[in-house]
């Protein structure tokens, strides 16, 4: 019996519809816009929302995602990104709505046209209907917070290959746990070793296309809690690792 192997490649020029990404001066002039809230500007110092963009390579008329968006944060950078043309899904579990982010996510949502509401759990975090339709899915400091939440990762993971499209990135930024730990700290200290997150995205069948050093802090020492409410002074000053990933465009 002869085994064929069957290689499709679907090329970017060709079966794969690339959007451009936003440049350098029209993220700038994004995250200066007169009309984004003081207590978003207050966050950004810490979160570096014009390198993220960059990195995250969003553009206008996409269709983006935001895994355990909270109040909403990153769903409006990535709101403003994509424009009146684009749509940003905004997910949240019923634990994260009940606990804090109902009322700022909520309201939040009342002046961002292009974005749409998903109560949906981090373990099937998009209806079907959104399959191979996502350019970019964000899970920004969220990625430690499934591991306590009990979330199946493998079945997270791949529900976000599956939703996008192929060439979609997938795009993870958390705090740093010190090397070895795994999942050790991730819910005193709410840090995740790098390591496993690079082993479980892969394994759902991502490729890691880049790693940006645009939040790296070598003098963390790692042994804080990075929770908002608990990092005080500190927040905003977690050693970060932000991690894009893509779906391959080649098939065998």
């Amino acid at each position: 019996m002869l085994n064929v192997r069957v290689v499709v490649v679907l090329l970017l020029s060709g079966c794969v519809h690339r959007i451009e990404p936003l440049s350098l001066a029209s993220v700038q002039a994004l995250v200066s816009a007169p009309d984004r809230t003081e207590a978003d500007r207050a966050l950004d110092p810490g979160r570096k929302p014009a390198e993220f963009l960059q990195f995250l390579g969003v553009g206008p008329g996409m269709h983006v995602a935001d895994l355990m968006a909270g109040g909403g944060y990153t769903t409006e950078l990535l709101s403003r990104a994509v424009g009146p043309n684009g749509v940003v899904y905004g997910e949240n579990p019923k634990l994260i709505l009940e606990r804090f982010a109902e009322k700022p996510w909520s309201e939040r949502l009342t002046r961002l046209p292009n974005a749409k509401r998903l109560d949906r759990e981090l373990g099937d975090p998009f209806p079907a209907e959104l399959e191979r339709t996502l350019d970019v899915v964000v899970s920004n400091a969220i990625y430690h917070d499934s591991v306590w939440l009990q979330v199946d990762r493998l079945q997270m993971n791949q529900a976000v290959y599956h939703a996008l499209k192929m060439g979609g990135a997938y795009v993870v930024c958390d705090s740093s746990a010190k090397a070895g730990t795994g999942v050790g700290d991730v819910q005193v200290l709410h840090r995740i070793d790098e390591q496993v997150v690079r082993d479980e995205v892969t394994k759902a069948g991502f490729k890691l296309e880049a790693s940006g050093e645009f939040l790296r802090n070598p003098e963390d020492t790692r042994d804080w809690s990075a929770s908002p409410g608990a990092a005080g002074e500190k927040r905003g000053t977690s050693d970060r690792f932000c991690l894009r990933f893509v779906r391959p465009t080649v098939y065998y």
